[in-house]
């Protein structure tokens, strides 16, 4: 049987939930179609998303057609949460890529499209809202191919000569196959699985119109990959259920996963055994007792998962692209002890990573990471939903981070009465944003393979903070070089302390350096603002390169601090980031001007040399 994972992707309010709502009642999967504003699509589940109107967790739903099975992924619009738009594309074959026909390519139109580049995935483009007024299919398509790609062709007229032309131009391989006048089906699947075609198509979800020739095409134009035989799966989300079951979402990528297997930790600790493999569409679930190659399930009984996690054959996922740069510390009733809260918060940072969950032991409070005010708000709607007890932020700070400029070794001893443990570090800088990295080079004659593995467990389990301000480091290699331990004396927890102080003082050796996050902009303004949004940047500590003129507007683009342009994206319509921050919630809404920032962490100016002492 074909399996297929598809994700539907779009900026908020293009109607992506639409869409998804009208492919499963085209495909007879959904007998009676639900609206976003009437509250009973089908698959927003959650309270919270029906009474705001948007998609807060993505979603799964399972399509058959035929003798086809495609899993159809549904995943967040808005901006904040797109932290869980990118682990969801890991695990999709192919993506449905959604437009606004009143609106056109959107900044975090850009952003997605940017996402799938970096993963790979091909693409079909759905121009939605094609009966409202002002949307003009020529205009949109000149959009298309201006903002994403040339590759973008109009499928309206799939067959004529004109079209065989067009889909000649994107790629060599056709542009042979038109002059032999022999394109055919495969040569296209071809075409648009190695993303030099991106077939696109028009019409109105909301009315059903062209979503049923729509879907006909992508069952016609997509093919399921070819899985190897040894067992292989990759994690792209962990939920719980109304039982309280954790839930591990994954993709089988190879052989066949079954009831009662055990699952290998990618991380040096036991595996554990598979209890139940859920097959989700909306709320419900089917239980089945295997999982072939392809499937998109959920798992019970697995708690070492990870959201990025290679199992098996599968390799884990790198560093996101999207990350947060504001960090809120978790203000709690009275009646509710921080112990408490703390290990409610560690439930839903397994569900989203990024959110960071870190007791601050320096001011005895929990701090998040939060990509922007959205989030914040679902946030407490679902602590008080899910806890029980209502929570406050404090106003969010900038996040900042610390790396080393050369190479140091630390050495952290722990010798008490009746205990002994020594570690030997090395600290290597690494690439930016290549996060940390830990391995071991340490032989197993010098110190047991089984307290190499603890060790590096203990780097893997803590947020480790730098020496300059507190902030957690980054950029790093961490390598196990030597250790020892005694016969009668060492125990675990020896090891932990003598890790921990191992990596203290290395970096009390090293020539620290100071992160802080970094935007690069694009910024869209009417010529007639084009001084006074010259003016703003400076006064921000920005800089930018010359203006360019487009079509309607005028384009800077330059660099400028997080810090000084936090309120400032306040204050704009649409904001998109990439690695290392997170996407910022406009407020204020601006009509006159579209900006699009993407942020990174840069060193500050000075270099600041750590000393002795704090």
């Amino acid at each position: 049987m074909k399996q297929t994972a598809i994700g539907i992707l779009a900026h908020v309010d293009s109607g992506k939930t639409t869409l998804s709502e009208a492919l499963l009642y085209c495909t007879g999967n959904l007998q009676k179609l639900g609206r976003v504003d009437h509250r009973d699509s089908f698959l927003d589940t959650y309270a919270l998303e029906r009474d705001r109107g948007i998609t807060i967790f993505s979603k799964q739903a399972v399509l058959a057609c035929d003798n086809a099975r495609y899993y159809l992924l549904d995943t967040p619009g808005h901006v904040d949460f797109s932290a869980e738009t990118e682990r969801t594309l890991q695990v999709l074959d192919y993506a449905i890529l959604v437009v606004s026909g009143t609106d056109g390519v959107q900044s975090h139109t850009k952003t997605l499209w940017r996402l799938l580049q970096k993963y790979r995935v091909p693409c079909f483009l759905f121009v939605n809202k094609m009966d409202l007024p002002g949307a003009d299919k020529t205009r949109l398509l000149n959009n298309l191919k201006g903002a994403l790609s040339d590759a973008c062709i109009d499928f309206s007229d799939e067959g004529s000569d004109a079209f065989l032309e067009n889909i000649a131009l994107c790629d060599e391989d056709l542009l042979v196959k038109y002059e032999e006048n022999a394109i055919t089906d495969a040569d296209m699947i071809d075409a648009i699985r190695r993303r030099r075609l991106f077939p696109c198509f028009f019409g109105s979800a909301l009315k059903l119109e062209g979503v049923e020739r729509f879907w006909n095409a992508v069952q016609r134009l997509t093919r399921m990959p070819a899985y190897g035989g040894e067992f292989g799966a990759k994690v792209y989300k962990i939920a719980e259920d109304n039982q309280g079951n954790r839930l591990t979402f994954l993709k089988v990528t190879g052989g066949v996963l079954r009831v009662k297997d055990v699952l290998p930790s990618p991380r040096n600790i036991s595996g554990e055994k598979v209890n139940q493999i859920r097959v989700y569409s909306g709320e419900k679930f089917t239980a089945v007792s295997e999982a072939a190659a392809g499937t998109v399930c959920a798992v019970t009984g697995v708690t070492f998962t990870r959201s990025g996690d290679g199992l098996g054959a599968e390799a884990d996922s790198g560093l996101p692209v999207l990350e947060p740069v504001l960090t809120y510390r978790v203000a709690l009733p009275p009646q509710v002890s921080a112990h408490t809260a703390l290990a409610k918060m560690r439930i839903l940072e397994a569900e989203d990573p990024q959110l960071n969950v870190v007791w601050d032991e320096r001011h005895g409070d929990i701090q998040v990471q939060l990509m922007g005010e959205i989030q914040l708000e679902v946030l407490r709607s679902l602590i008080a939903e899910r806890f029980g007890f209502d929570v406050t932020f404090g106003q969010g700070n900038i996040i900042y981070k610390e790396t080393i400029a050369d190479t140091v070794e630390g050495v952290g001893h722990f010798e008490p009465l009746r205990h002994y443990a020594e570690v030997h570090l090395l600290l290597k800088p690494a690439k930016r944003d290549s996060g940390l990295v830990f391995n071991t080079r340490c032989k197993e004659d010098l110190l047991d393979k089984n307290w190499q593995r603890l060790i590096l467990t203990h780097l893997y389990e803590k947020t480790h903070l730098g020496v300059l301000t507190g902030s957690p480091i980054t950029d790093m290699e961490i390598s196990l070089v030597s250790g020892k331990a005694h016969a009668k004396h060492t125990e675990g927890g020896d090891f932990r302390q003598a890790t921990y102080r191992a990596v203290r003082q290395g970096l009390r050796s090293a020539e620290s350096i100071l992160l802080e996050p970094v935007y690069d902009f694009v910024l869209e303004v009417p010529a007639e603002n084009l001084g006074r949004a010259m003016n703003d940047i400076q006064r921000l500590y920005g800089s930018f390169q010359p203006p360019e003129q487009s079509a309607d507007a005028c384009v800077l683009t330059g660099t400028t601090e997080r810090a000084g342009f936090r309120s400032r994206s306040r204050a704009t319509s649409r904001a998109t980031t990439r690695r290392r921050s997170f996407r910022r919630s406009p407020t204020t809404p601006t009509p006159m001007c579209s900006i699009r920032a993407t942020p990174c962490f840069a060193p500050t100016a000075p270099v600041i040399r750590s000393s002795g002492t704090r």
